[in-house]
């Protein structure tokens, strides 16, 4: 078989030109679109000749026949999740994710779901879930990873020990042929077969000459295969074999291509089986002091019945600590464990649950395994425990220095749980004779073990290293009678040894497999049978090195600290966490718009191709850039959630600011990174300030000139300022209030017993909110601060956001010179601009003692207040308006990225009776000056329809809505017509005075 011939420029246009034409999805082939396809998660990478979104099944018919036409072979890709390099290659993407993801039917009583391939497991399973069903496997990717994808792949997860692998679950397929024909893929008996058989056409070649292949070759399919059942490598002819001796009259289709990554067929449809959900889950965590102790426990755990057994090393561990994200987990630890070993139980019966927790603690405590037992049997006790066994592979590449990677390679391998710990013994020693270290987690309920060893491409040495040890574990995994790939499939990574580990007999009808499917192979060529080198195509050493590029901001700084800013961009390795669309705040707009542009690994990918130029400078000038980078909105989500911590905020930023060297700074760039002054000014002069807002022709002129949005309300200046309100406060007005206080009710402190404390008094709660500045000095003076207010200048946060770089180093040294002479802590109410103190003033300015002496200073005021109330201090009164009522609290984006919000949950739950309520209602999506832009207004209010309108609209009247960003303020404001108050505002509300 031959692959597709190469095409020239013209025949590229041609290509693009014809699908354009033809199909209603999106057809994109510039250089940057393509760039993005060229990656999946996996170490390789292949540009493709171009992308289609199709929208429906005749758009991907259309997309394959004209694909032949010009040559060109077909790729389907899902989330572009895959760890072997499936869904790269030279060939024609399409990509199932952007449109072709309904649910088009759910079937309850006979337990199937039709679905489109591009549905999300977890989109799956919270339609399935209404009716007490979900989909059987369980991947760690659930929250991005699409059935069709699932499909291909064969994937399995936690889960498969009771529920097995995608192919026990797949009813029945829609697919195109590669010669872009349609076909009904179920299981039929004999007499259809026959009859299916007499067409002249390739569905009818694949019901008559499939059979006859099966036969030929049974004696290699009954001895080639491994004997292990969990296996997601090569063609499944024993299926189809085993068929046709067991259940006589049964011809599979459908489950014989799952597992085929889209070699044999491309899916446009799939019915797939459900299984009852479980009532109740219950989970044991076994603390071991060596990774071995904790495989050793294995076989104790699996006498239980347990839904999943799961390993975590200590290298997973430790990352995890050092993550906001994942922190909950250390906190409920027992001592420093060095493996954990996670035995899951699921059923109806919370009584028999309980029963196998008894019985298998007593099994480990009887047998000696381990020192300790964590019980987790509510879903609050399990949150974090998930949150990190899901993020083992992400919490791992975390550990990437550079180009030094915890790679894919060999960590598919499976053994029968019985011969784990033996396994997994020659499997260290193997790693450690090359030395070479590696992270170790899975899933010893199936003999899985996730081995990622650390390897660094773009070092000949290296490569030749990995594959020496990839041979030696081929061969290791083949003496224990596993498999090589047990759920993560073949891909580029592992094709390359199936003849060495099927044989040649099986191998070769395997080849036949192909040829009988795809003859002039179309379907994505390379993988499973036919394959290049394992060390072909590999992404390191593909990038040239980096051209020089001088930044105005310290990329030794931002996570990852190697590579300068094509470094920082670069430690994105794809496995797309960022494109969940159902939690958290990583990637707003991705949710908003689901296009692989505006997601974060989207972005770094092609920061990575602009900074790749022979000149960086004019990269990032480049049009395709500033379209990926158009809708970041500079959350700083992907700083926390993305397990590798790639900053696009910081990277942005710093985009911007080179493209402004080169083409100059927009108006609306220098209005809006001037915001004090802007705020200043409106102050100064308001009322006629506040006029723009309310007369349609100075709103109009407003739009020309700066681009804001004509439906987005502006925000109110008062007079009434906090420097205002400040400086003239009588003289002796805190002292004799406090001895007013003091000589009618016991218990407050001095003035200034406290100490000195420096209240940063940002852009928006000084010209726009000052209630909110006003309201949290009052308490801090009362809990027995003396307050200083810092007034005199800006932190430098909004020029940073606009890419004014220069003009963000000199507001933030002014800033930190001003602060230097102070002492006590520095707080403030705006997290965006407190929190720049600690994060983007070590970008700005790099090693300054001035910037460590601030940001070690720097506090949320709700830590200082959470800490005068259980001290007695301020004390709130249960009589108060807030007292008794439900609170629905939104945090801040940056705060949830820097610090996190269980500072302000707690000083919410402080108000006597109060329930309080956080909401996972990810960005709001104003982001600062982002949604009174006119071109992103619409998105701005989308990202906030997702969750966080509607979770505001459906609580009672009676709610208090809170939230600690202005932006987020406004935003409910605009979207919902409620109005959120700060937290100091409810707490000023209820203090006993």
């Amino acid at each position: 078989m031959t692959g597709p011939a190469s095409t020239s420029p013209t025949q590229h246009a041609d290509l693009a030109q014809a699908l354009s034409r033809a199909i209603e999805g999106e057809v994109a082939f510039d250089d940057y679109t393509r760039h993005l396809y060229s990656r999946d998660a996996s170490m390789y990478s292949i540009t493709p000749r171009g992308v289609v979104a199709p929208r429906n099944a005749a758009d991907v018919a259309a997309a394959v026949a004209i694909a032949a036409e010009h040559g060109v072979a077909v790729l389907p890709r899902g989330a572009g999740t895959s760890l072997a390099g499936q869904t790269v290659g030279d060939a024609l993407v399409l990509d199932f994710s952007r449109y072709m993801s309904t649910i088009l039917e759910l079937d309850p009583e006979a337990g199937t779901a039709r679905v489109q391939p591009g549905v999300v497991q977890d989109q799956l399973n919270r339609a399935a879930g209404a009716h007490g069903l979900m989909f059987g496997p369980d991947t760690s990717t659930s929250n991005r990873a699409t059935l069709g994808g699932m499909i291909g792949n064969n994937s399995a997860g936690s889960g498969s020990v009771r529920y097995g692998m995608t192919i026990d679950h797949v009813r029945t397929l829609d697919v195109v042929l590669s010669d872009a024909s349609t076909a009904h893929l179920a299981p039929v008996d004999d007499a259809e077969r026959a009859r299916r058989a007499t067409a002249s056409t390739l569905e009818g070649r694949l019901y008559r000459d499939l059979p006859a292949l099966v036969e030929a070759n049974r004696g290699a399919i009954g001895s080639g295969y491994p004997g292990f059942w969990r296996r997601s490598g090569g063609y499944r002819l024993d299926r189809l074999a085993a068929a046709a001796t067991s259940s006589p009259g049964s011809f599979d289709l459908a489950t014989f291509v799952v597992g085929s990554e889209g070699t044999l067929v491309v899916a446009t449809e799939a019915t797939v089986g459900l299984v009852p959900k479980p009532k109740h889950t219950v989970i044991a965590v076994g603390h071991f002091r060596s990774t071995a102790a904790a495989i050793a426990a294995t076989e104790d755990a699996l006498s239980c019945d347990p839904a999943a057994v799961e390993l975590m090393d200590r290298t997973i561990l430790d990352l995890s600590r050092e993550r906001i994200e994942y922190a909950a987990l250390g906190e409920i630890l027992q001592d420093d464990p060095d493996a954990l070993l996670f035995v899951s139980f699921t059923g109806d019966d919370a009584a028999e649950l309980a029963g196998q927790l008894d019985r298998l603690v007593a099994l480990w405590e009887r047998h000696g395994h381990g020192y300790h037992t964590l019980r987790a049997e509510t879903p609050a006790q399990q949150g974090a425990l998930l949150k990190v066994r899901k993020s083992g592979l992400g919490l791992l590449m975390a550990a990437s220095t550079g180009a030094n990677r915890p790679l894919a390679f060999v960590e598919d391998t499976a053994v029968d749980p019985s011969r784990l710990a033996e396994y997994t013994e020659r499997f260290a020693k193997i790693l450690d004779r090359h030395e070479m270290r590696a992270g170790f987690y899975g899933h010893c309920s199936v003999g899985c073990l996730h081995i990622r060893p650390f390897v660094d491409l773009s070092r000949p040495d290296e490569v030749t290293k990995m594959r020496a040890v990839a041979e030696e574990i081929r061969d290791l995994v083949t003496e224990f009678g596993g498999v090589n790939s047990s759920e993560h499939g073949d891909g580029l990574a592992r094709s390359e040894f199936n003849r060495a580990l099927f044989g040649d007999d099986l191998y070769e009808a395997m080849r036949g497999v192909k040829g009988i499917f795809d003859p002039a192979n179309r379907l994505n060529p390379g993988k499973i049978v036919d394959a290049p080198a394992m060390t072909d195509h590999l992404r390191d050493p593909a990038l040239p090195p980096a051209p020089p590029l001088r930044t105005a901001l310290d990329f030794t700084v931002v996570a990852g600290g190697a590579g300068g800013m094509r470094g920082a961009a670069d430690r994105c390795m794809n496995i797309g966490l960022c494109r969940k669309t159902d939690a958290g705040v990583m990637c707003p707009s991705y949710m908003a718009t689901r296009r692989e542009h505006d997601s974060t690994r989207g972005r770094a990918n092609a920061l990575v191709k602009a900074l790749t130029a022979p000149d960086p400078r004019v990269g990032l000038t480049d049009e395709g850039l500033h379209d990926a980078l158009d809708l970041c909105l500079m959350c700083k989500a992907c700083k926390s959630e993305c397990p590798l911590s790639v900053d696009m905020a910081t990277l942005k930023s710093e985009a911007l600011h080179q493209a402004h060297q080169v083409d100059g700074t927009p108006l609306r760039s220098r209005v809006f990174g001037g915001i004090r002054g802007l705020n200043r000014l409106g102050s100064a002069t308001a009322p006629l300030s506040n006029l723009p807002g309310r007369i349609p022709a100075l709103r109009r002129l407003l739009g020309r000139t700066l681009g804001i949005a004509p439906a987005r309300p502006l925000p109110t200046f008062t007079r009434a300022t906090l420097p205002r309100w400040f400086r003239k406060r009588p003289a002796g007005v805190q002292e004799s209030h406090f001895q007013a206080l003091t000589g009618q009710q016991s218990g407050f402190p001095e003035p200034g017993s406290r100490g000195p404390l420096t209240f940063l008094a940002d852009s928006f709660t000084s010209f726009t909110e000052p209630a909110v500045g006003i309201a949290a000095i009052e308490l801090l003076e009362r809990a027995g601060w003396e307050v200083r207010l810092e007034d005199s200048g800006c932190c430098g946060r909004a020029a940073f956001s606009k890419g004014l770089l220069d003009q963000a180093k000199r507001q933030a040294s002014g800033l930190l010179d001003a602060l230097g002479g102070t002492s006590g802590p520095i707080v403030g109410v705006e997290p965006s601009c407190l929190l720049t103190l600690r994060d983007e003033h070590r970008a700005l300015l790099g090693d300054d003692a001035r910037v460590t002496d601030v940001a070690g200073r720097a506090r949320l005021v709700d830590e200082l207040l959470v800490e005068a109330i259980d001290s007695g201090a301020l004390t709130l009164r249960e009589d108060a308006w807030p007292a008794g009522r439900r609170i629905l609290f939104h945090g801040h984006c940056h705060q949830k990225a820097e610090v996190g919000t269980s500072a302000t949950m707690a000083l919410l739950r402080r108000i006597p009776g109060a329930e309080v309520v956080e909401l996972d209602a990810g960005c709001c999506g104003m982001a600062g000056s982002f949604g009174f832009e006119a071109e992103h207004y619409d998105v701005s209010m989308q990202v906030g329809a997702d969750r966080l309108f509607p979770a505001v609209r459906a609580e009672p009247d009676d709610t208090v809505v809170a939230a600690t960003g202005v932006s987020c303020r406004q935003q409910i404001a605009h979207g919902t017509t409620r109005r959120a108050q700060h937290p100091v505002e409810l707490i000023r509300a209820a203090l006993a005075d």
